[in-house]
């Protein structure tokens, strides 16, 4: 690996130890055994380093949501039984010990202290929400119109985001994949009854 490598590696072990804060510039030289001015030279700023490398962590879980390695999404696109396994996926990575999670709970925390991570994870908003949709309701990324996701793109994320907060904050009483999708099942039944 060159130094650039290097450096997204070291920082992404930095942030899985010690948050956006604590974790120095310092800090990811010494892990990735780099120099300082390799992450000016790479990155521009230690800032947008951890936000590649934070990028890079949620990217490495792509795999576990939609069940690769586990016999895939078997539900049909948009249907209760395809919800119940995406969660199912998406809540197995939030259970295991050092989850990354817990640093997009610092994101929103804290984001008002880490301007330059914030607006640059706030650029891949878009495709955060367009991964999800596809994964849902299991069509091609470039098939989804900006329409959709500014209501079911937004809708998943604005789930993603309790969801990750209820497992940072109270694990034992966050709800698995069935209590959200009998949720589901009840909004949809209730809004039909009208």
């Amino acid at each position: 690996m060159g130094h650039r490598e290097d450096l997204l590696e070291g920082a992404k072990r930095c942030l899985l130890a010690k948050g956006f804060v604590r974790t120095t510039a310092r800090d990811v030289v010494k892990e990735s055994g780099t120099n300082l001015a390799s992450i000016g030279y790479h990155y521009g700023s230690k800032d947008a380093l951890l936000a590649e490398a934070y990028l890079a962590l949620v990217g490495e879980l792509a795999d576990a949501f939609d069940g690769e390695g586990g016999g895939g999404i078997t539900g049909a696109p948009g249907s209760f039984e395809r919800f119940r396994e995406v969660w199912a996926n998406i809540i197995s990575t939030m259970r295991e010990p050092g989850s990354m999670w817990r640093l997009s709970m610092e994101i929103v925390a804290m984001g008002d202290q880490l301007p330059a991570v914030r607006d640059h994870l706030a650029q891949q908003q878009r495709d955060a929400e367009r991964a999800l949709v596809a994964l849902f309701m299991g069509v091609p990324e470039e098939d989804i119109p900006d329409r959709t996701l500014d209501t079911l793109g937004r809708f998943y994320t604005t789930l993603m985001t309790g969801l990750i907060a209820q497992w940072n904050f109270d694990p034992e009483r966050a709800p698995d994949a069935d209590a959200l999708t009998e949720g589901m099942r009840e909004v949809v039944e209730a809004a039909t009854r009208t």
